[in-house]
Parts: C-alpha cells; sequence; structure tokens
C-alpha cells in the first residue's frame, strides 16, 4: 500500500496544475520512478488555493518548488547571510580572479587587473577592522557615495561581516535627496568619491549623524590640505585600511533576520522611501533564481548598471555565490563598447533602453548597407530564427557570415543575457536571441521583493512575457474592478500582482503607513503593475496601475506598453505618450536619434542649421510619426492607442534634467509639467485640423 502513495499524491497534485497546452505539451508534473516522488517536465508554474474555503486555485508557484518556497540555496542550505555567502566563496575560490578594473592609480586605462576571491576577503577584514577602529558600531548605517568600482562591494562586504547597514547613496538623485537620506537612515560612515566629496562637503553641518567620511581614490596628502571639520573625521581609503591592517577585529557576523541593507528608491514623485531588506530576504532571492539560471566559476561580467539598484545588486549575490569574475567599466557609458571589447564577458546584463538602441542601431545599419547585404541578412536572421523556434541552437554558417561580426560588438563570448527595470519587446528579445545566439532572460521585480519576482525560463521561446515566479515566492492575481481586470477575465486572468514570501521586504524605514499601503493583512505585497496569466503559467505584464488613464471616450489607456512599441522606431531614442479624460486622443513627445535623423534628412535634402530647427520642421515631424504609425500597425496597437500628433525634441530625458529616475523610467508628472507647452500646442493644431475636417466633410 505505502509504494502506491507518491502515485495518489502526484494524482492528487496533477488535478490542480495547469493543463497542457499547444505552446506546452508536456504535464507540469510527471512520475519520475527513479526519484520515487516527483519532478516537472516542461512546466512552469503550479496553481494553489490560498484558502481552501474559497474553492479558488489562484496563487501560482514554480513547478521548481511547488510544495515550499526557497529561502536557501540548494547545494548549500548552511548558506544564510550575506557573510556566509562571502565566506564559503573566499575558501572555496580563493585564487579565482574575482574584481577586475582598467582604470591604474595614475588614472591611465589598460588592461583589466584582477583581484582574486582571496585577496579580496584580506582587505574586505582590514576594512571592517578599520570601521570599528573608529568607532562605528554593529547596526550603524554605512553610506555608499560613489559609482560602480571594486570598492563598492569591497565595503559592502566588510558591512556583511561586521553586521553593518549598507545605505546606497545614488549619485544621480541630486544634493537634496542625498541629504534627506543620509539624516533619515541616520548614516554614521560614508565612503565617497572624490567628486562626491565636494558634495557631501556643501551640507556637511546639515547631516549631524555623519561622523566619518572615507574618500576613495585620493592621496591623504590632499585631504590634509582641507580645512578640518567639527566633529567629522576624515582619511583616505587606504589610510582606514592601514589602520585595520594594524590591528584586525573579530568578525561581527550578522544573523539572516538582521538588517542587510536599505536601499532608498527615488520613485517618480515624493522624497525617496527606505526599502528594508535583511540577509534573509536577498540569500532567499538569489536563491531562488538560480533554480532557473544558474552561472559558473569561469563566468566573467561586466558591472555598469548601477550598484544601487537592485537589480545589479542581486547579480552580484549570485556571482560571488558561483565563484564568477566581475569586471568594472571605466564609469563612463560612452566607453563602455571599449570595455566589452578589452573584457569579453560572458554575461551581459542591461535594461531595455540598451537593448533597444542596439536593436535600431543593427537595424539601421543593414536598412543602409546596400540591398544585397540586407537580403543576406534577412535570409540568415529568418533561417536562424526558425531553427532556434524548432529547438537547435546552432547555425554556425550563418555566424560566419552575418552573426558573428555582431557578437563581436559586447565581445564576442556572451552566453547569458537579461533584461529588466522595464518590459523588453518580444520582437527586441526574438533579434537579440538570434543575433547573440545566446539565451536572453526577461525579469521582473522591484527593490521591495529583493529583485525577482519572475523571470523567463531557460529554453522558453515564447516572447512577451515574464516567466515563472522565482522559487522564493508566490504570486497571485487582484481584481481591480474599476479597470475592469478580474481574475474571471477570458481567456487570460487579470489582475494586480501580489507577491508573498521571504523575499518580501520589511517594511519603509521609519514609514509604517505608507508600509501597509502596500503589504495587506495576510502578507501580500501589492506591488501596482498589472499583469495577466498566459497559458503554461507564465505571467505577463500589461501595464501599471497608477499610470494607467482613461481618454474622454472611455478607453483605458497602457502608456508604458506604447511608448516600449514605439521605441523601436529608428528616428525614437525616447518617447513620452500622453492623454487624459478629456481629450479623445494621444500624443507624443519623442526624443529623436540624432544620427538617424539627420542622416535621413541629408538623404532627403533638407537643410538645416541646427538639430532642434531640424525637429521643428513639419516636414520631419509627419515622416516620424508616419514611421511611428508604421510601426504601430506592425504591433496591432488598436486605433485610439495610437498617437495622432508628435513633438520632437533634440534634447533626451535624462536623470539630470529631471525626466528620469536613476533606474531609467519617465517621471509622467514632470514630464508633463516639462513639455506641457507643447502638449497645448498639439491640442490646439489637432482641434483645428478637426474644425477643417469638419468643414469640408
Amino acid at each position: 500500500m505505502e509504494s502506491h502513495a507518491p502515485q495518489r499524491r502526484l494524482h492528487a497534485v496533477q488535478s490542480h496544475l495547469l493543463p497542457p497546452t499547444a505552446d506546452d505539451p508536456q504535464p507540469l508534473l510527471q512520475a519520475n520512478l527513479t526519484a520515487g516522488d516527483y519532478a516537472h517536465g516542461k512546466g512552469y508554474s503550479v496553481v494553489l488555493p490560498e484558502k481552501l474555503q474559497t474553492g479558488k486555485w489562484n496563487v501560482y508557484r514554480s513547478a521548481r518548488s511547488p510544495f515550499e518556497l526557497v529561502t536557501r540555496f540548494a547545494k548549500h542550505p548552511e548558506i544564510e547571510t550575506l557573510h556566509d555567502n562571502f565566506v564559503r566563496s573566499a575558501e572555496t575560490f580563493r585564487d579565482h580572479k574575482y574584481l577586475g578594473t582598467r582604470i591604474r592609480p595614475d588614472g591611465t586605462v589598460g588592461e583589466y587587473k584582477w583581484m582574486t576571491y582571496g585577496e579580496t576577503a584580506t582587505v574586505r577584514e582590514a576594512l571592517g577592522s578599520g570601521l570599528r577602529l573608529n568607532g562605528i558600531q554593529k547596526g550603524a548605517s554605512v553610506g555608499v557615495f560613489f559609482i560602480n568600482r571594486p570598492e563598492w562591494l569591497i565595503v559592502d562586504h566588510a558591512c556583511s561581516a561586521y553586521s553593518f547597514i549598507s545605505v546606497p547613496l545614488y549619485d544621480t538623485l541630486g544634493p537634496d535627496a542625498v541629504k534627506y537620506v543620509v539624516n533619515h537612515a541616520n548614516v554614521q560612515a560614508i565612503f565617497c568619491s572624490v567628486e562626491n566629496l565636494k558634495t557631501l562637503l556643501s551640507f556637511i553641518s546639515e547631516i549631524p549623524s555623519v561622523a566619518l567620511i572615507v574618500v576613495v581614490g585620493w592621496a591623504d596628502e590632499h585631504l590634509r590640505s582641507l580645512p578640518s571639520i567639527t566633529g567629522v573625521k576624515l582619511m583616505s581609503y587606504l589610510e582606514l585600511l592601514s589602520q585595520g591592517r594594524s590591528s584586525l577585529q573579530p568578525f561581527c557576523p550578522p544573523s539572516p533576520e538582521d538588517v542587510a541593507t536599505i536601499c532608498y528608491t527615488s520613485g517618480t514623485t515624493g522624497t525617496p522611501k527606505g526599502v528594508v531588506l535583511t540577509h534573509g530576504n536577498l540569500i532567499s532571492s538569489c536563491a531562488g533564481f538560480s533554480r532557473a539560471v544558474q552561472f559558473i566559476s569561469s563566468d566573467i561580467y561586466i558591472s555598469y548598471l548601477p550598484l544601487a539598484h537592485i537589480y545589479e545588486r542581486a547579480i552580484q549575490i549570485a556571482l560571488l555565490y558561483y565563484g564568477s569574475a566581475c569586471g568594472f567599466y571605466q564609469g563612463e557609458t560612452l566607453k563602455l563598447m571599449d570595455d566589452l571589447a578589452a573584457l569579453r564577458p560572458t554575461i551581459f546584463s542591461s535594461v531595455p533602453r540598451l537593448y533597444n538602441q542596439i536593436y535600431a542601431g543593427i537595424t539601421n545599419a543593414v536598412k543602409t548597407s546596400g540591398i544585397l547585404k540586407e537580403r543576406l541578412f534577412r535570409a540568415a536572421y529568418n533561417s536562424k530564427k526558425q531553427s532556434m523556434m524548432s529547438g537547435s541552437t546552432s547555425s554556425p554558417m550563418w555566424d560566419r557570415l552575418v552573426f558573428n561580426k555582431i557578437k563581436a560588438k559586447l565581445g564576442g563570448r556572451i552566453r547569458l543575457m537579461s533584461s529588466g527595470a522595464s518590459p523588453l519587446s518580444p520582437d527586441v528579445m526574438d533579434f537579440l536571441r538570434v543575433c547573440f545566439g545566446c539565451e536572453v532572460i526577461e525579469g521582473y521585480g522591484m527593490t521591495e521583493t529583493s529583485c525577482v519576482i519572475s523571470m523567463t525560463d531557460e529554453g522558453d521561446t515564447l516572447t512577451g512575457h515574464v516567466g515563472s515566479p522565482n522559487a522564493a515566492c508566490e504570486v497571485k492575481l487582484v481584481d481591480v474592478p474599476e479597470m475592469n481586470y478580474t481574475s474571471e477575465d477570458q481567456p487570460y486572468p487579470r489582475g494586480e500582482i501580489c507577491v508573498r514570501g521571504p523575499i518580501v521586504f520589511q517594511g519603509y524605514y521609519k514609514d509604517e503607513n505608507q508600509t501597509k499601503e502596500v503589504i495587506d493583512v495576510e502578507g501580500w505585497l501589492h506591488t501596482g503593475d498589472i499583469g495577466l496569466w498566459l497559458p503554461g503559467g507564465r505571467l505577463k505584464i500589461i501595464d501599471r496601475k497608477k499610470n494607467i488613464f482613461k481618454l474622454a471616450q472611455g478607453e483605458y489607456i497602457a502608456p508604458e506598453k506604447i511608448e516600449n512599441v514605439y521605441a523601436k522606431c529608428q528616428f525614437v531614442a525616447q518617447c513620452f505618450v500622453y492623454g487624459d479624460s478629456f481629450k479623445s486622443c494621444l500624443v507624443a513627445i519623442v526624443a529623436v536619434d540624432p544620427n538617424v535623423l539627420k542622416e535621413w534628412a541629408a538623404s532627403e535634402g533638407i537643410k538645416y542649421e541646427d538639430l532642434r530647427q531640424l525637429c521643428n520642421n513639419p516636414r520631419v515631424r509627419s515622416a516620424v510619426l508616419a514611421d511611428m504609425d508604421a510601426i504601430g500597425k506592425e504591433a496591432q496597437l488598436r486605433g485610439f492607442e495610437f498617437a495622432k500628433a508628435v513633438t520632437l525634441v533634440p534634447e533626451p530625458f535624462t536623470v539630470d534634467n529631471g525626466l528620469l529616475t536613476p533606474t531609467f523610467k519617465i517621471k509622467r508628472p514632470q514630464a508633463k509639467a516639462h513639455f506641457a507647452e507643447a502638449i497645448s500646442n498639439m491640442y490646439s493644431e489637432l482641434s483645428k485640423s478637426d474644425v477643417v475636417t469638419k468643414k469640408i466633410g
């Protein structure tokens, strides 16, 4: 009788799993006689009830761990904290290269030079000891105020070893926000660059909690020339290391429940909110998504996405676990391609904005390469795409003729690409997979969930979704009746995405009210994103709850979806789509790609003095709008989703001009105010044309 128990349990579970589909003909769970229990096939999600008495099976989990949420790495359950993670890797990969940089002490740039895991362990102990010797105690907040470089991670590792709380300070937030974060988090020590030291000194009297400032990249004699600051010790990074080495202090290891970091999210409005994440949160998140994608110790990663953001931070935790190497960019995105050529990474993580630029750059180059080369590219692309959809990963002839040249642009060795922060267009994802011949995964997450909520599964060729839940959380969709999104929607259930599990943050620092607004009494985090479930248990983001607006005739508009479509237009570098309930149509502000626009103008014989004059040319605006219309038709936008007028601007949307968050999301209220005159003019012109049309009619 007992031998039949696993089969009975399997049958009971299977009755509540998502049914096989045309996309996924395999059942989600299969009997595995050798394992004696369960093993999943090609399925992605398992559906479970939140409460038995409701009769609703509405909670989705990863099929990789259907009956318990992951909290630890499968092969190393003893790793409970970031400190544990580092200690184990430093011992296992002691002589492996870990942190690499091209920038020499004298400021010149050469080939990558590396610190090993063992060398990094030695430095982190000295650094943490130096902090202890200067009065920084367990539980103190330590600010990190510079762009990606080895010292960023070393400081973070030292914080984990001595139970300090790291607080990333965005150098793009501006002085007022930095001052707010330092005071709000009661930061006691700050590591900063020479450039950011000037910012700190400009309001040093207004940040009374700070007792120690450590400057990276400056010699002691430069610091000694600065006037003394009452109550604040100013020293160089090298001096702090020297102090620590001379009197090493014992580690003060944290527990999983201890706070590891407070990450301040900029948001689109208001003051930054401090997201409190524990060691257990971060380890759970990385352990969960490592069930879906693994690195190897020979992997090399290029770090250029801001370490102050949870996306890059989570990747670093995973790289450390697997013993991989991390090379840093020079600090300027304009030199990123040169860094890629020197480093030749195997893993590349980015955001849709850059992938869209790669897509536009390659497609534009193909269009202008001549009819024969364009035909060759199309033939190669279509053939390789068809081959990949059929399950083959190898196209040596097409790679040799066409795609190896494209691969070389990112160093030629990329085996894995990841995308996050905002939705990646399905066309762009397919394009990357074909051109670079590597696995391309898209993730969805937020700071409040320690990064990954869901991610696409290896080998899944369907695009346009963000995959299945992280094995460390469960996901459900909650009805949003005022927007007509419900779990009963056909053909797919829709609603606000809610997340629960060990990855969910502890709350906003010193802000119980805002915490209660997003975490309900059942422990579900309400993300504010609207999603739907595709066959196989794949999650698709259809928009942001707060950003959805209604047009005058009652249609709901999802602007980010439309902007993502228009981003594929060759002229469009960035796009802001606007509409409201008093208007019957949409308009768009487009930050142009100057090179493409100038090249097109030259081919059309259009004369102009500068880029602004070119943007204001009615003929140019018409051409851009026509191209946007063509892209919109290809994407099957509905009639009311098309922008009816466009304003072209020469300046990009940036963090510095207040139009983007540090994670490159458009600040909609600010963009609306910034472009108020242009928006008003477009609607006036549309109104006049409507009047003329009616008179003619």
